[in-house]
This record gives C-alpha cells, structure tokens and sequence, in this order.
C-alpha cells in the first residue's frame, strides 16, 4: 500500500486485496456471530412503526422479485431495496452491535448492504464474510478518522456508514483498488444524518441506515460501471473531515491495516436501548443486586457520563415513543430498577405507561464526570451515585459493560438472544431460527448465500 499521501487510498486498496484466507479464525468466527446478532435484530422489528412505511415504499418503487431477500416479509426485490429495508428494520429494536471508539454501529450498514449483493452475484458464504470484515474495518477507521466533534451533530453510522456499505459491496464486486476509492468518493458525497430527529421522536433513524446501505451499494455498483467519485473524498480540502469534523486525524485511516482487526473490539447489545444508558444501566443493577434495594428505596440516582451520552440523551426528558423512551436515561435505569431489566418486552409493556418508571425516571440526572469523559470513546465506563430514602449512598461502576469485547455474549447467549428477538415479534418460528443459527454458524463454509430464511 504505498499511498503514504492519500491514506483513503491506502484503506480502499487494502479493502479491496482482503481475501478471506487472510483472516484469523477469530475474525471469521466473530463475524458469523455480529451477522446473526444483525438478521436477529432485523427480525424483531417485524411490524413495528415504520418499518411497513419502509417496505411499502420498496414495493412502490422496486422490481416485484429479485434475487435479494427482505427478512422481514420474505419478499424478494432488487439488491439496492432489500439493502434499504434489511438496514431499517435491523436499526429500530435498539439490539444492533456498536464498536465504541468509533460510535459506529456497523452491522446494522454493512449487512444488509453486503448480503443484498453478495445475492445478487451468487458470492459465497466466504466471499460475504470477507465483504463484511472489509466493510467493517474501513468503517470503524473512518469513524475514528473523524473524531468525537463529527458525533456532536452528526449520526455517524449515518453518514460513516454510507462509505462502510460502499466498501464491503465493493468488495463483494471484486472492484480494483482505484474503483474502491470512486466507490468511497461516491458515497462520501452522499454521507448525511443527523441527531436533531431526537428531539422530535422522529423516524429518521431509519432512513439514516436505509439511506447508508442503499446509497453505498449503488456508489459501489456505479463505481464498477466506470462512474467515478473524488479521489480525497476523506482528507480533501472540501471532503468529509473538512465539512463534518474539527479534530479528525489520518492517520487513524489506515491504523494497522491487517494487523489490528477492529471488527474484534465491537460490542453486542444486552439492553434494547441506546448504548449510551448501557454502562449506567450496569451499574446501577450492580448496585441494586449488591445492596439489595428495591426501585422504591431509592430517593435519587446520579449517573456520572461522558459527554457524548450528554449531547445524544439529554435530547430526551420525557419520552413520547417508545423509541424515544430507549433514549432516555431515566426511563431505562427505571426499568432496570422497576422491572429487573430493560428489553423489548419491558419497552413496549412498560416504558411509556407504567408510573413506577415514570417516577423513577425523575429521580435520575446526568453529570459530566472528566474520567469518564477521558476515557470514552475507547472506553465506555459506568459510574452511578444512589442514594436511598434515609439518605445512605452507594457507588456503582462498571468498566465492561455486558457485550463488550471482554464481556462478551457467548455463542449460546447469541443464539438465546436470537429466539427472544425472533419470538418478539413473531417474524420466524422457533424451527425456522434453528436452521437459521445453524446456517449462520457454517456461513463461512456456504456455497451460497441466497436464502437465509
């Protein structure tokens, strides 16, 4: 890679060598267990607002069939619509993966990309994984590449996802090194999202990661059909860094390309809620299982944050949704409090309607803590303050919030995860998830992957 000038250059032709003899087991596997954790996601939203919007307007404006699979419907459609639908659906329950130093959730953009082309080409199940590690590790640099002030303002799986689709499609195409920089240069151009939609309960959340799944897979098409993009789409003087961010760095781009697999470091999601109210959440449940403390003993709760859960949470102060619900502290550390945990159940039964929460929920502050603050995004620390009625005080603190890369889900909570998801929302039946588990467990063996369901 001798681009020591042009590091986005450097990234798109290592994205576009990478063979899947070149990964660790490790990487292989892990990916197995992200894409499952990813298809149980994008089942459970399965009917829920505004997922049937999203796949009236691809039956509306796409082909009747295709070779690519909608999870959720089953229907077949175009590449570019199922990438748009499975991006959607899979972004709404809250249980996708994040890598934390990136605030990136990858899964969520590369996935659906990657599997509606890797159908559309008849590529293996080997040729899928290697698209998504590709996707996966070009993203997450240029997530890091763009700093903590592109996040203030812009959801980065939003826009960073859009050049993460475009490369793990690319790859999928087999585009050259020069093509995968058009690709890089086309999405880049189109990379959008932004966090004001949380004020609002909007859906836009959705379309952030329909747009980015759709829009990187036509960047890439186009880009192996001689459509070109710019050549500094990244560093450039009027490129991503210089119009979205003000502290980014380069050198992050191409941070030990083959040596260090950021795919490793991305966490799975045990509460369906924004990763941002995790560490808290663990935290605080520590406190209440070592104490022994019910929700009504509790008189306040101080979660000490980083800035980031500040910007993104304090949006929130009494949820009108019950996505918005997922968003907002309070009501998860009430749930966690009132009813032992906060999943999807608990969300749609309780969030909104259960006064419990609500009381609680008001009991609950932030504060910026500089320790916490200093050690984010690489680090995602929980640290709660509770004090009860008769005014005794407990900390709390967690370094690894369950999920992370070293407090994982094995594969037998994955699995577990994945029926409680599928079951949600009634979108496969309990031998259907099986042979789903089963598929996915030997993806890297598949000859095809043109029906998971």
């Amino acid at each position: 890679m001798n681009h020591p000038t042009n590091p986005g250059a450097a990234l798109a032709e290592f994205a576009a060598g990478l063979r899947v003899e070149d990964l660790p087991p490790t990487v292989v596997a892990r990916t197995e267990e992200l894409f499952l954790d990813w298809a149980a996601s994008a089942l459970a939203a399965k009917g829920l607002h505004p997922v049937p919007q999203f796949e009236a307007f691809a039956a509306a404006m796409g082909p009747a069939d295709g070779k690519a699979e909608i999870l959720v419907s089953r229907a077949r459609t175009s590449a570019y619509f199922a990438a748009w639908v499975n991006a959607a659906s899979s972004h709404l329950v809250e249980q996708d993966d994040l890598h934390n130093s990136s605030v990136l959730h990858p899964a969520t953009v590369v996935f659906p990309a990657a599997l509606a082309a890797a159908q559309d080409v008849g590529a293996s199940g080997a040729e899928l994984i290697a698209a998504a590690v590709a996707g996966y590790e070009a993203g997450i640099r240029i997530g890091e590449f763009l700093g903590r002030s592109h996040y203030r303002i812009f959801h980065t799986t939003a826009t960073v996802g859009t050049l993460a689709a475009a490369v793990a499609v690319g790859r999928v195409l087999r585009l050259s090194p020069a093509q995968m920089v058009h690709a890089l240069g086309s999405a880049g151009t189109q990379a959008a999202g932004l966090w004001e939609f949380l004020r609002d309960a909007a859906d836009s959340k959705q379309l952030h990661t329909a747009h980015a799944a759709a829009s990187g897979l036509a960047a890439a098409y186009l880009a192996r059909d001689g459509v070109t993009g710019a050549q500094r789409i990244l560093d450039g003087a009027k490129g991503l860094a210089a119009g979205m961010s003000s502290d980014a760095d380069p050198a992050r781009l191409t941070d030990r390309l083959g040596s260090r697999w950021a795919l490793l470091e991305t966490s799975f999601k045990f509460h369906a809620s924004c990763r941002h109210t995790h560490p808290a959440a663990d935290a605080l449940l520590a406190v209440l299982q070592r104490e022994r403390l019910s929700h009504s003993d509790i008189a306040s709760v101080v979660t000490r944050v980083h800035q980031g859960a500040i910007d993104v949470l304090g949006a929130v102060t009494v949820p009108t949704t019950v996505h918005q619900a997922k968003f907002s502290m309070g009501t998860v550390l009430g749930l966690i409090a009132v009813h032992g945990k906060a999943g999807l159940e608990e969300f749609r039964d309780h969030a909104l309607t259960d006064p419990a929460v609500a009381a609680f929920r008001d009991k609950v502050r932030m504060t910026l803590d500089a320790d916490v603050d200093a050690a984010y995004p690489q680090r995602w620390l929980g640290r709660v303050e509770v004090t009860t009625r008769t005014g005794t005080s407990f900390h709390g603190a967690i370094d690894e919030p369950k999920g992370d890369p070293g407090n994982t889900l094995t594969r037998a909570e994955l699995e577990d995860k994945t029926r409680r998801l599928a079951r949600f929302s009634g979108a496969a039946s309990d031998a259907e998830i099986a042979a789903l588990i089963a598929r996915v467990w030997n993806l890297h063996t598949a000859a095809s992957v043109a029906a998971l369901l």
